[in-house]
């Protein structure tokens, strides 16, 4: 049942839906893995990659909190609990425990190089459906590239 009118046909609200639940959970996932890597921090560079991941974080949470918002907008109730995170985000595990700096930056640069293309993918099958979810999640790519962008300037020696 949906409290929401949408304003898309049931099956193309069906597939944005989708989409946008499984970026929110990957969005919210990223935050998380992003500050366990912040307060875990140790090495050389650890104030320059400190402030970098919680960077990170916010950006994820503000895009999470804009998808979100997009699919209550269509109907689609938006599910970020712990349970629905830890069962179906498609961003990579973080190590628990002390993290140095170097190791910190090449697991977000694999962490950012997972959630871009899942999101890339979504880009694809919302564009039939429903071109304001694709744009929202275009705009979402050209930010998490920036951000992979910058992690992997980091570790070039």
């Amino acid at each position: 049942m949906t409290m929401i009118n949408s304003p898309l046909p049931e099956g193309d609200r069906e597939i944005a839906g989708a989409a946008l639940q499984a970026t929110l959970v990957d969005l919210l996932d990223l935050s998380l893995v992003a500050k366990q890597a912040h307060w875990n921090l140790y090495g050389p560079r650890f104030r320059s990659v400190h402030v970098q991941l919680d960077e990170v974080a916010s950006i994820a949470r503000d895009h999470a909190d804009t998808v979100a918002e997009r699919a209550a907008a269509l109907g689609v109730s938006p599910d970020g609990r712990a349970v629905t995170i830890a069962g179906s985000s498609g961003v990579p595990a973080f190590p628990s425990g002390w993290t140095r700096d170097g190791d910190a930056v090449d697991a977000l640069v694999r962490t950012f190089s997972a959630v871009i293309g899942r999101v890339r993918e979504r880009i694809e099958e919302t564009g039939p459906v429903d071109a304001v979810s694709q744009d929202l999640l275009i705009g979402l790519t050209a930010e998490l590239e920036k951000q992979s962008w910058m992690f992997q300037a980091e570790n070039r020696a």
